[in-house]
C-alpha cells in the first residue's frame, strides 16, 4: 500500500528546496541546492536564479520521491515572496510551474504560499510552536528584515501583518557586504559566523533602533570603514553578530510591548546564527518574552514549510 505523503517545493533567491513529510508530520527527506554566485559577486540577476531552479528541481524531486512507493496527498508551494497583492519575483515561478504541474499529474491538493509564510510555517513545524494566537515574526535573511504580527485565522492559516523591521538595508546584505570585504564566498553568513567564533574581542559598531524601525545602513558603513582602518577580521565579524543580536532584540522588545504579546518566532538564514539567538533569547528573556527558534536547517530557506502547510491543512482535519 503507497505511503500518503505531503511534498514541499521552494524556489528562493538562492536555495532550490525540496521536503517531503509523513503523515504524522515527521520529515522523510530533504534536498536543497544553494545557487552558484561567482566569487566576488553579491548577488544573481532573476534571469540566472530561474535557470538555476529549473536544472535543480527535477534531481532534487528525483533524490526524495524516486524508487519510494508514495502517494502525493498534497503540495505546498511558495509562489511568491511576501502575502500581499501584486507580491512577485520570477525565481518563484520555477517551484509553482513544477508543483501545479505535479498537482495535475496526480490529483494531489495544491497549496500556494508566499516564501515568508513558508519560513514561518517551518519555524513553527520546527520549533514546535508558538501555538499562540497572537505572536511577534522576526524575519531576517538577504532580502528581508520584516517585523510581522502573526494572527492566527479560522482557516488554519496565519494572516501576518508587517508592523515594523529594516527602513534601509536588510540583516543579510550587511552580512554579506562585510563577507565579501573580508574575502569570504557569497552568501557569506555561514563563513561569517566561523570566522567570528575565532574572535578574542569584537569591534565596536553603533545600534539604530527607534521603536519598530531599525537602520543597518550605518552599522555596515561604519564596519566597512573598520576594516579600511585595519580592524582585526574576526573581531569585525563579531561586532556584526552582535550588532544585529542586540538590534533585533531591541526590535522584538518593542514589538512585544506595543502589540502585548508575549511570544515571538525567529526566522530567516541570519535567525539561524547561533550568537545571535542566544543574544536575542537572553535579552528577551528579562522582559518576560519568550523566543521560539527552529533548528538552524529549518531557520534559513527551505522546503519544509511548504510541506508542513500541505501537511496540516489536508492531514489533521481529514
Amino acid at each position: 500500500m503507497s505511503r500518503k505523503v505531503y511534498l514541499g517545493l521552494d524556489t528562493s533567491c538562492y536555495t532550490t528546496s525540496v521536503a517531503v513529510l509523513a503523515e504524522d508530520g515527521g520529515l522523510l527527506g530533504e534536498a536543497r541546492r544553494i545557487l552558484s554566485v561567482k566569487p566576488g559577486r553579491c548577488g544573481l540577476q532573476q534571469s540566472e536564479m530561474v535557470f538555476q531552479h529549473t536544472r535543480n528541481l527535477p534531481e532534487l524531486v528525483e533524490s526524495v520521491l524516486q524508487g519510494k512507493d508514495y502517494e502525493l496527498a498534497a503540495i505546498g508551494v511558495s509562489g511568491y515572496p511576501r502575502p500581499l497583492e501584486n507580491s512577485y519575483m520570477p525565481a518563484f515561478l520555477a517551484g509553482l510551474s513544477v508543483a501545479r504541474s505535479l498537482a495535475a499529474l496526480t490529483g494531489a491538493k495544491l497549496e500556494i504560499i508566499s516564501h515568508q509564510e513558508n519560513h514561518l510555517e517551518a519555524g513553527v513545524w520546527s520549533a514546535g510552536g508558538p501555538w499562540v494566537q497572537r505572536f511577534l515574526l522576526l524575519h531576517a535573511s538577504g532580502g528581508t528584515t520584516d517585523l510581522l504580527l502573526a494572527e492566527r485565522q479560522d482557516n488554519g492559516r496565519c494572516r501576518i501583518t508587517q508592523v515594523g523591521g529594516s527602513i534601509d538595508l536588510h540583516a543579510g546584505q550587511f552580512v554579506d557586504r562585510v563577507g565579501v570585504a573580508l574575502g569570504l564566498q557569497f552568501p557569506a553568513g555561514r563563513a561569517l559566523e566561523r570566522v567570528a567564533a575565532g574572535a578574542e574581542a569584537r569591534a565596536e559598531l553603533p545600534v539604530s533602533v527607534r521603536k519598530l524601525n531599525v537602520s543597518l545602513s550605518g552599522p555596515c558603513t561604519a564596519a566597512l570603514r573598520a576594516l579600511e582602518r585595519g580592524t582585526d577580521g574576526a573581531a569585525l565579524a563579531l561586532g556584526v553578530e552582535y550588532a544585529l543580536g542586540e538590534t533585533f532584540a531591541r526590535l522584538l522588545r518593542n514589538g512585544a510591548a506595543a502589540y502585548d504579546v508575549q511570544d515571538a518566532l525567529l526566522v530567516g538564514g541570519v535567525g539561524s546564527n547561533q550568537y545571535i539567538r542566544q543574544h536575542v533569547e537572553a535579552k528577551l528573556a528579562k522582559r518576560g518574552v519568550r523566543l521560539w527558534v527552529p533548528e538552524g536547517r529549518f531557520s534559513c530557506d527551505n522546503a519544509a514549510g511548504c510541506a508542513a502547510l500541505a501537511w496540516r491543512m489536508n492531514c489533521k482535519h481529514e
